[in-house]
């Protein structure tokens, strides 16, 4: 039984842990996609701006992926119990992570502008969207959910976006905005990455502003206590420790250290997420109504052999995904720089 105990919060911290990755690197590729239309200038800088996350985005989108396969296969409880409560939400993050998928692929196909613009929406709303409603599904497994006494969540889409989960909405997309800027700083120049750096300064004031109204809500916020749970003083500090981390990228920014910056704000982001699922233990859907009880771990984990077999699996691949990552991102690490355009022939100078 202790064994058995053990093996679900291994799991529960490690489907954390993959959606820190997550977070962590699609979190640029929203951040980068959402402000382009801010920081490119002409066709080239929007192109630029995409060739930045080109390589990357399909490959990051595999953790959340295999972060949705894990719940389903170690906890198929809490899977049930997320899909059936947050159908519509995670249902428009689909239709714009599919639209997000297209704009990539189907933006170069035609140089009619129109064409281009359509797609550049696309893209936009396809990034934009998602960076919200993870913000806004994960403030409100923090805050908890009115559930009915069997533990089933029947408020739908509107019951969803209560104020503070609104917040965390802006939280996670300031955040995104954040990493996105510094990372497309990181990857450009010139006047393209200036333009990022000081769009990082604007995501990374509104970033800390609403992380730490967010922080205040939540920590003064009543919620039934619950048998086995960590205590307050855990999420609590790694919240802080994640808002002190977006400080210091912060002022890493304003004294040119993008590099610097950028780590900063991804510790931020997996800290942030670490908070987040210290503050659900050991519940995997918590309730903020005294009549009903949460959906705990023990309850929504599968069968022991299930969690072992799961375990040798991941053991095996986890480090040929790394692997394969790390490889990607060695290869395309280079600096995206404008083409440089051959200098006019004078007039009247002679031509072959």
């Amino acid at each position: 039984m202790i064994a058995f105990a053990s093996l679900n919060t291994t799991w529960f911290a490690l489907i954390g842990l993959l959606w820190a990755g997550y977070f962590l690197l699609e979190g640029f590729d929203f951040g980068v996609a959402i402000l382009a239309p801010v920081v490119s200038r002409d066709e080239t800088d929007r192109r630029i701006c995409l060739n930045a996350i080109g390589p990357f985005w399909d490959g990051n989108e595999v953790w959340l992926i295999v972060a949705g396969g894990a719940t389903f296969a170690a906890f198929p409880l809490w899977y049930a119990r997320l899909f059936s409560g947050f159908y519509l939400a995670l249902f428009i993050v689909l239709v714009a992570l599919i639209a997000r998928g297209v704009s990539f692929e189907f933006r170069g196909k035609d140089p009619r502008s129109a064409w281009r613009r359509g797609f550049d929406a696309a893209n936009f709303l396809g990034s934009a969207i998602p960076a919200i409603v993870w913000g806004v599904a994960f403030t409100d497994l923090v805050h908890g959910l009115p559930l009915d006494p069997t533990g089933r969540y029947g408020g739908g889409l509107v019951g969803l976006l209560h104020p503070v989960a609104l917040l965390g909405g802006v939280v996670s997309l300031a955040l995104f905005g954040l990493h996105g800027a510094l990372f497309l700083a990181l990857k450009t120049s010139d006047a393209l990455a200036e333009r990022a750096r000081r769009a990082a300064l604007g995501c990374g004031v509104l970033a800390l502003v609403s992380l730490a109204g967010l922080i205040s809500w939540l920590g003064a916020a009543p919620r039934p206590p619950v048998v086995g749970e960590v205590a307050g003083s855990v999420p609590l500090g790694l919240a802080l420790s994640a808002l002190l981390g977006v400080a210091l990228a912060l002022l890493a920014v304003r004294r040119g250290r993008a590099g610097w910056a950028f780590a900063l704000t991804g510790a931020a982001i997996v800290v942030l997420v670490g908070a987040v699922f210290a503050r659900m233990f050991p519940a995997v859907l918590p309730a903020s109504n005294v009549a009903a009880h949460g959906v705990s771990i023990g309850q929504a984990a599968s069968q022991h052999s299930t969690l072992v077999v799961m375990s040798v699996v991941a053991a095996i691949f986890t480090p040929v995904v790394l692997a394969y990552q790390a490889w990607t991102y060695w290869i395309f690490r280079k600096r995206l720089t404008r083409p440089v355009m051959p200098p006019a022939a004078a007039p009247g100078a002679l031509t072959s």
